[in-house]
């Protein structure tokens, strides 16, 4: 099982779980990882005997889209950064699509990743696969690590600390309590989507097989590819003191959250694609909904601080040269 660095639970925000609690946050997140996994396998033998249907694979599309929007623009860029502000239906609408990624409650989510944020690859990073030692062996349990079995450790993000305003937040809190009744409905509603479409039992299962488990499955592999791969492989066109990277293939199948070195250049941006050519879907979006006013008062860089940052980048990577050169 994983367990707690020593080091990174000396802060007043980590502690460590009592048996009973730990016992439940593995079997939750265990279930996670283990129950997709079988829907997908199901999906898998569905696509290969030939049991499934056009509907099928548009709600497979369909939910990937609710679910990594929810995740991205609602749980991500919304709650943990304050990028922008919402009104309470849409926020409703975000706080509902992102749990239905099955990604942890909204507490848990949002302490979890100010954390990272404030431990970028240090010691008390929740997630990084920095922290591992410098072999080849080491950087791939690193990588392995940070990618799924660190929500087994022993440690808890102390909502108080990381989270305060989220806590005061009765609406907010709402959506924390019943996070798994928004699983549930994730997963069977594209079954009864599938029913009503196709007009046959067999295509609840197939629905729920390809829209909800599978669909929570491949979604959640991508996005948790953005603390192990996007912590590790990628460009770095900022200096940020940590390992974060642009990665586009992770970007481009999680809606822009690949872009991790730009992201956390600014991490209060609505975009974090810096750039046009960037792909950055939900920055895209939440520019959209701007203009409409369905959300408002977005956070952005200004091109000034952006370009500072540049030229940080720059003079740092010059000066790193220049070292190089002169102990040659």
């Amino acid at each position: 099982m994983a367990t707690a660095n020593p080091a990174a639970v000396a802060h007043p925000g980590i502690v460590r779980l009592d048996p009973i609690s730990l016992r439940t946050k593995r079997l939750s997140a265990l279930s996670t990882m283990t129950l997709p996994l079988i829907g997908t396998a199901a999906a898998t033998w569905f696509l290969f005997t030939g049991n499934f249907t056009a509907t099928d694979i548009w709600l497979f599309a369909g939910m990937y889209f609710v679910h990594m929007f929810g995740i991205t623009v609602g749980f991500h860029r919304y709650l943990a950064h304050k990028a922008f502000k919402s009104g309470p239906v849409f926020e409703a609408i975000m706080m509902i699509t992102a749990s239905m990624g099955a990604q942890g409650p909204v507490m848990w989510w949002v302490t979890t990743h100010r954390r990272h944020h404030r431990f970028s690859d240090q010691e008390g990073d929740p997630h990084s696969p920095n922290l591992h030692g410098r072999t080849f062996k080491q950087r791939m349990h690193g990588l392995w690590y940070a990618h799924m079995p660190w929500m087994l450790s022993d440690e808890n993000s102390k909502w108080s600390v990381f989270a305060p305003d989220v806590l005061r937040d009765r609406r907010l809190m709402y959506f924390h309590r019943t996070y798994f009744t928004w699983v549930a409905s994730g997963v069977i509603l594209p079954g009864l989507i599938g029913l009503a479409v196709e007009q046959t039992w067999m295509s609840f299962v197939t629905g729920v097989a390809f829209g909800g488990l599978a669909r929570i499955f491949l979604a959640n592999q991508a996005a948790w590819m953005v603390g192990s791969v996007c912590h590790a492989i990628g460009g770095r066109p900022f200096e940020n003191e940590d390992k974060s990277a642009n990665n586009w293939p992770v970007a481009l199948l999680t809606f822009g959250e690949g872009l991790q070195n730009n992201h956390h250049a600014f991490p209060g941006s609505y975009r974090h694609g810096v750039t046009w050519r960037e792909p950055d879907l939900s920055g895209w979006i939440i520019a959209g909904l701007g203009k409409i006013g369905v959300v408002r008062e977005l956070r952005e860089p200004t091109k000034e601080q952006i370009q500072k940052k540049r030229d940080q980048a720059a003079a740092m990577a010059g000066a790193g040269r220049s070292a190089t050169t002169r102990t040659e």
